[in-house]
């Protein structure tokens, strides 16, 4: 079956001299987003041929800290989600749902 439409999603990253992310901006384009700014992203690729993730993780050096445990928890919550659309595995998102939770608690990300 021949696609009939692609879409795609662009990063691009400003460095310092010593290649440190200073910006990243990320463009959709069925989205509607062009260059919006992030101050991180966390990117895994499924290789086949390996049965092995590929992954990506960059953020800016002027994120702060607070911000990166808020990142991490709503990552792993997504995480958590995708996975129960993806196996139904109820189980086991429990059990991940209860870390994101343990996670929030620990790293004191209190919902307001």
């Amino acid at each position: 079956m021949a696609h009939t439409h692609e879409s795609e999603i662009k990063f691009t990253i400003g460095l310092d001299e010593n290649k440190i992310p200073e910006n990243i901006k990320w463009s959709a384009s069925d989205g509607g987003v062009n260059d919006a700014a992030s101050k991180a992203i966390m990117l895994s690729v499924w290789d086949e041929k390996s049965k092995d993730t590929l992954r990506i993780d960059l953020w800016t050096k002027d994120m702060l800290v607070d911000d990166m445990k808020r990142f991490f928890h709503q990552t792993l919550v997504s995480m958590a989600d995708s996975f129960e659309r993806a196996t139904q595995e109820e189980k086991m998102v429990g059990d991940m749902r209860d870390f994101c939770e343990y996670f929030a608690e620990k790293m004191d990300l209190k919902k307001s």
